[in-house]
């Protein structure tokens, strides 16, 4: 049965997942400084989860026209759901934005620099290539090696793949160390940092609760009984966990330095 596959795929995916948790990152993320620094690496995860959203749409719905059915259709919705609340969440103030748009937000609120993501972004949209962007958007050495990993499954991965990597490799992991830091900052001073905690209460509310449950439903639907698929989203979903910890790793690294 399907739901035993993904039982299996979940158990074979633990010791990867565990170290994730267990990265010495998180305690290190322990002043404002070493945090700003982390939100102007992290930001680019932010940026390209939405890229392996919208390639699972582009792959599961139709956004052509003229208008056609597309198959699987339980993996159709799930999709939608999910991009609903990615793209276009509350964003506390009575309005809609992105978790990017909110990340955003939350960086210039505690004074992190958003200029490099914000010029990266612009050249994206005067048509230079996502490398071409990354260089002359100065982005950090290691956010510049995370998205090409992330944009080897949007550009070439099987959609069993895609959906592995996004939904066993992306923004589900944040330790209890890490928001305890940050809650206690806003404590201190919220103007500063109750963006940045409103982000993560939003994005860990609604992967626990919705859209964490929704991507292993659309996992199980795309792979189905197909053995293929399955070993296919195993080796995507560890390549991209592994992926996170070399990223953790080298920003680890420029943390400690400050």
């Amino acid at each position: 049965m399907s739901a035993d596959r993904l039982t299996e795929l979940q158990e074979r995916l633990v010791p990867y997942r565990q170290r994730l948790l267990e990265h010495p990152i998180y305690p290190t993320v322990n002043s404002v400084s070493r945090l700003r620094a982390f939100m102007e690496s992290h930001v680019f995860a932010v940026w390209d989860f939405m890229s392996l959203l919208k390639k699972l749409q582009r792959a599961l719905t139709c956004v052509d026209l003229p208008w056609l059915p597309t198959p699987h259709p339980a993996a159709r919705r799930l999709i939608n759901a999910i991009v609903l609340g990615e793209e276009s969440d509350e964003d506390g103030a009575g309005g809609h934005l992105s978790h990017f748009e909110l990340y955003l937000e939350a960086m210039t609120s505690c004074g992190a620099n958003t200029q490099p993501v914000q010029r990266f972004c612009d050249l994206l949209r005067q048509g230079q290539s996502l490398e071409e962007a990354a260089t002359l958007a100065d982005v950090p050495a290691a956010a510049r090696d995370f998205l090409r990993t992330t944009f080897e499954f949007v550009n070439r991965g099987r959609l069993s793949e895609v959906a592995a990597a996004f939904t066993f490799g992306r923004e589900d992991v944040i330790p209890d160390m890490f928001r305890q830091f940050v809650d206690t900052l806003c404590r201190e001073s919220p103007r500063d940092f109750e963006r940045f905690q409103f982000y993560l209460e939003r994005h860990i509310d609604l992967d626990a609760d919705d859209h964490g449950p929704k991507a292993l439903q659309m996992v199980t639907a795309i792979c189905g009984q197909d053995s293929d698929e399955w070993a296919a989203a195993q080796r995507a979903a560890i390549t991209a966990i592994e992926a996170r910890g070399r990223f953790w790793d080298a920003v680890h690294k420029e943390l400690i330095a400050i």
